[in-house]
């Protein structure tokens, strides 16, 4: 495995840590991360590092180049049966050069921001190009990103969504109206902020941090509390009324599934991944404008009996996302490309 590995937080280290949990069960998995990093006892000969400038724009085509040599080497010690990337840029190219030198098979999983914005930037282009176009098979974690992936050039792509971690926390009185994601521009915390002053008499929660979290806090209303990074959003989410995800893009929205899991219906802007996950009307709503996020609000604060039949659903919808099964269907892609002549 070639990404971002816990010590290290984030979507993709979380993506790794729970699919390498529940493939460790029947293989011997390794991984390549950025370094700096105390790997975790228990598995420290397994996690493997190559130490980068924290410096952007430098690091990751750093890590690109140093992580290939590294693979090689590791390969010559190991004999790896394949490689799999996450996150497609200059980690992917990592594993296209180590590809290259060793001619061992390549996967790699796209994972949201590298195909809606990596690729938008001129040596981005470049690694998301060769990155796809070299691959023997492509993974994606929603329908949406399957296609964006085959326009810029992807041969084979496998959908494989994210599982869901079981919140074990029992469901609180409910209290909040919560945005759940870093506090940057793409995933617009200001919608929160306006929608707070449409719902003067609701509380409002903003989980997360990030670049934008000191203007927000200058302008938000008095309705609006700031919780920071926190590592027990099921706490948070048992005292949700509704979870609100106003992103511009998303690759999939693992947060509507981890609010559905506790009950908690999702209302979250018709954009990527999202209406994937949304049934309309069943475990919650979409909206493509201000004015729509509004009306819909409003229909779901009529209506306890309402947002708990959502919520029932929603604990359905989210028990089909298993990372048992995410595994299962990883394991199947790497057969699949080890039988292929």
């Amino acid at each position: 495995m070639i990404g971002h590995y816990p010590p290290h937080g984030g979507g993709i280290a979380n993506h790794l840590n729970s699919l390498v949990r529940e493939l460790r069960e029947k293989h011997e998995v390794h991984i390549l991360t950025y370094g700096p990093i105390k790997p975790r006892d228990f598995e420290k000969e397994f996690v493997h590092q190559v130490k980068v400038p924290n410096v952007f724009g430098i690091r990751g085509i750093s890590f690109a180049l140093l992580a290939s040599k590294k693979i090689v080497e590791l390969d010559r010690e190991f004999n790896f049966d394949v490689f799999h990337a996450h996150y497609i840029g200059t980690t992917s190219y990592a594993g296209v050069l180590a590809k290259e030198k060793t001619g061992k098979p390549l996967i790699i999983t796209a994972h949201g921001s590298d195909l809606d914005f990596m690729s938008k930037l001129p040596l981005g282009k470049f690694f998301v190009k060769k990155s796809l176009i070299t691959a023997d098979e492509i993974i994606t974690v929603s329908h949406y990103l399957a296609k964006k992936a085959l326009s810029l050039g992807a041969k084979r792509v496998k959908v494989i969504p994210n599982g869901v971690k079981e919140m074990k926390v029992a469901k609180s009185k409910s209290e909040y109206i919560t945005f759940i994601g870093a506090l940057r521009k793409y995933k617009s915390p200001k919608t929160m902020l306006r929608l707070a002053e449409a719902f003067p008499h609701e509380r409002f929660v903003i989980v997360g941090d990030g670049p934008l979290r000191r203007s927000l806090e200058k302008e938000a209303p008095k309705n609006v509390r700031f919780l920071g990074y926190r590592s027990d959003i099921e706490v948070i989410l048992s005292k949700t009324k509704l979870l609100i995800l106003p992103s511009l893009r998303e690759g999939f929205g693992l947060v509507i599934l981890e609010a559905n899991s506790l009950g908690v219906p999702v209302i979250g802007r018709k954009v990527g991944g999202i209406p994937e996950l949304i049934r309309e009307g069943k475990n919650g709503a979409t909206f493509e404008d201000f004015e729509e996020l509004v009306k819909k609000v409003e229909e779901f604060l009529k209506s306890a009996k309402q947002r708990r039949k959502l919520g029932a659903v929603g604990e359905d919808v989210s028990k089909i996302y298993t990372w048992k099964k995410a595994a299962e269907e990883v394991e199947k892609a790497y057969n699949s490309i080890l039988r292929s002549p």
